[in-house]
């Protein structure tokens, strides 16, 4: 499969700017990959497809408020980091993503906050729009932290041209949110409500929850035709026993195991046993999913809309069918339905 296999026509009014007015009635699209039928629904009506002893496996982590907006020495210039990943805690080492890069070279200092308490030092570039920073903080490291978290906003995807609102701090980020460390949010795992989550658990249905922090790899450009070509960033993942031994009984029992988001995806198939069952795993995962490919653990998947050229629909893609993938979204184009982050919803049986 090439790049181009996965360019389509995205009206740019069909981009979500805003959340659903309650996170599980956003629509659904159901695609049913046995028949080819496409169902319309609002997404609490999930329910209706999982019954007792079925399995949804959702990503736990939480997004921090990774964007900074600083000021250059010297020349004052307003520059944005983005905070990818920390390298190391003691001295203060971050990789970063700064914009405009053009205006940043190694040794330049940048002040953050009105006061200009917290200062970072360019210390490398590590790719075109990358660098690695040292913030230059004194105080203990649950200071520092504090220090990012109050001076962080919640980092919107940069498709959303508005300003963060408050509300967004709460809606970007999925209710079983536990462990801070992911730059964006699992979206697939937005439209769970606290009471639809309840009615699922009241139904029998099982939840086994992995943690895939969220980084660049998810969302980096594929700038390649030949997709084999393709290199994913790393992401950390950590799936325990439990989620496991949940994940296994579905499998062993013949239930429906349905992986809630790509990233949750990305989670199990980076750790299947030779069996085809889930291992507990700790590390990291840098797997790129397009088809051909063979899945070893989930038998359905709850997904957003994705953009154009995008290595999540190319998963997509691969687990449920190219052409019908290809169908389904001329159909939510037609439909208006939501696409991306804050979007609307498709479950695949």
């Amino acid at each position: 499969m090439k790049l181009s296999h996965f360019n389509f026509k995205l009206p740019e009014e069909l981009l979500a700017e805003y959340p659903s007015e309650h996170r599980d009635e956003s629509r659904l699209m159901v695609l049913d990959r046995a028949n080819e039928t496409i169902e319309h629904k609002l997404f609490k009506d999930v329910i209706d497809y999982f019954n007792e002893g079925d399995v949804m496996i959702l990503n736990n982590t939480k997004v921090f408020p990774a964007r900074l907006y600083g000021n250059k020495e010297k020349t004052g210039a307003r520059i944005e980091v983005f905070l990818l990943r920390e390298l190391n805690q003691d001295q203060r080492l971050w990789d970063v993503l700064v914009d405009p890069a053009r205006k940043i070279r190694i040794g330049n200092k940048l002040y953050f906050g009105e006061d200009e308490t917290l200062v970072a030092e360019v210390i490398d570039n590590t790719t075109s729009r990358g660098r690695t920073l040292r913030f230059l903080f004194d105080g203990p490291y649950s200071e520092f932290r504090n220090k990012l978290t109050e001076l962080g906003q919640t980092p919107l995807p940069k498709y959303i041209k508005r300003d963060v609102e408050p509300e967004d701090e709460d809606r970007y980020q999925t209710i079983f949110a536990k462990n801070e460390g992911a730059v964006a949010a699992p979206t697939a795992g937005l439209h769970f409500s606290k009471h639809l989550l309840k009615r699922l658990e009241i139904k029998g249905v099982d939840m086994a929850e992995v943690t895939l922090h969220v980084g660049l790899g998810t969302f980096n450009p594929v700038e390649v035709e030949d997709l084999s070509k393709h290199k994913m960033d790393s992401e950390e993942i950590y799936i325990g026993q439990r989620a496991a031994d949940v994940v296994n009984n579905g499998i062993d029992n013949k239930k429906r195991v349905c992986a809630v988001g790509t990233t949750s995806m990305r989670t199990i198939e980076s750790s299947v046993s030779s069996d085809g069952h889930l291992n507990p795993y700790q590390g990291w995962t840098n797997k790129f999913i397009f088809p051909p490919y063979d899945f070893s653990i989930a038998n359905s998947m709850i997904t957003n809309f994705h953009t154009p050229k995008s290595t999540l629909l190319m998963m997509i893609s691969a687990f449920a069918g190219h052409e019908f993938v290809k169908h389904a979204y001329d159909v939510a184009v037609k439909e208006e339905y939501r696409f991306y982050s804050y979007g609307d919803a498709m479950l695949i049986i």
